[in-house]
Parts: C-alpha cells; sequence; structure tokens
C-alpha cells in the first residue's frame, strides 16, 4: 500500500443501508471516514446530525474525520470529542478565535485540522500553520457533492506544500472534493496527502476496489 491516506465521505452513502455501507468501509483499504456535517448557514446545505454520527462511530472501526461547514464549531468540540472522533476539521471562514480553537480541539484529546474555502489563499494559514496537524483544501465549493473540481486546486496544493516543507513541518494536506483517480494522482504529485472521495467511492460499481485503486496511486 501506498503512504498517502484514502478517507471516504459519508456524505455520499446510501443512508437507507448505511449500517451495509460502513461495514464495506470496514472491509476496505479505507484509512478515515470523512464526515461532513453541515447546518445550513455556513454552508447552504444541511446534512446530519449528532445521533446519526453516534451511530455511525459505534459500527465504523476506521478513525473518524469529522468537518465542521458550520458557523461557530468551537461549540461542539466536546461533542465531537465524545464521538471517538481522530480528527476535526473546522473551517478558516468561521472562527474568529481560530488559534484558540485548534488548541481547544488538542486538548479534547484530538487532532486539529483547518479547512480553506476553495477561494480562501494558503498565504492567510502563515500563522497557525505550524500549530495544526492537517489542511483541508477543498477543491470543490463547500455544501454539496458531485462537483466538478477546480482545477486551481493543483497549485494551490503546490503552494501550501511547500510552505509545510520549507518549515520543516508534517503538517498534512487533505484535499476533498471532485477526486477521482486521474485528479487525485496529480494532486499527490503535487503534496496532498489525504484524498477524500464521496460519489466517486460510494456510487462506483465496486466500492472496495475503487478505494484500492485510489489507495494504489
Amino acid at each position: 500500500m501506498k503512504n498517502h491516506k484514502i478517507a471516504p465521505s459519508l456524505l455520499s452513502a446510501n443512508f437507507l443501508r448505511l449500517e451495509q455501507e460502513i461495514g464495506m468501509i470496514n472491509a476496505s483499504d479505507a484509512d478515515w471516514l470523512h464526515i461532513d456535517v453541515m447546518d445550513g448557514v455556513f454552508v447552504p446545505n444541511i446534512s446530519f446530525g449528532f445521533p446519526v454520527m453516534e451511530a455511525v462511530g459505534a459500527i465504523c472501526r476506521k478513525p473518524l474525520d469529522v468537518h465542521l461547514m458550520i458557523v461557530e464549531p468551537q461549540k461542539f468540540i466536546r461533542e465531537v470529542a465524545a464521538l471517538g472522533s481522530y480528527m476535526m476539521n473546522v473551517h478558516y471562514e468561521a472562527c474568529t478565535h481560530l488559534h484558540r480553537t485548534v488548541y481547544a480541539i488538542k486538548d479534547a484529546g484530538m487532532k486539529a485540522a483547518v479547512t480553506l474555502n476553495p477561494h480562501t489563499p494558503t498565504e492567510l494559514l502563515e500563522d497557525i500553520i505550524a500549530d495544526v496537524d492537517m489542511v483541508l483544501l477543498m477543491s470543490v465549493n463547500p455544501g454539496f457533492g458531485a462537483q466538478k473540481f477546480i482545477e486551481h486546486s493543483i497549485t494551490k496544493t503546490a503552494k501550501l506544500r511547500n510552505m509545510i516543507s520549507s518549515r520543516g513541518l508534517h503538517t498534512l494536506i487533505e484535499v476533498d472534493g471532485g477526486v477521482n483517480l486521474e485528479t487525485g494522482k496529480r494532486l499527490l504529485a503535487a503534496g496532498a496527502d489525504v484524498l477524500v472521495a464521496g460519489n466517486f467511492v460510494f456510487k462506483s460499481e465496486n466500492p472496495i476496489e475503487t478505494i484500492r485503486e485510489l489507495k494504489m496511486l
């Protein structure tokens, strides 16, 4: 297996057969399960809340990568930690006191990640990059699945990798949106460490094989 990580996105799962979908993830080469929480305010959509995440967390054997696309995500650090989450993602655009939020996440026992929307430049991370465990770059506008990949995400990934490497840091780069075998290969070449894939995995004829193919890029 390659060193990069694959995090299938729960948002694209079939919620009428959620237990089977999680079973598939457990049996696959997936490294994490990516969970997108949307509030209809920060992004123009609503996904699911803590009752669903608690049910998923009870049966998922992969680390949970929880991405809060919500206003005031710092209010829910304790609840996300209670799920047994490995990583908590908060948006740069949603956090007035980002440094405080990052350390509150770490104090709760989780890894801390900061997410950037497509229009948000990586330069804004200069003063926080050394404090976070991962940066999530959105390669589509957040809120909906099955969107077209934004090409600028490749150069953005490379710029962020240069920022991290030049400082001798080990911060991971995760990319979410429009990931498939073609875009995934290019993102990894640009310096990505973690690929989030939704429809490409869950809507494929053989999701386990699709995850394996992403893992072998």
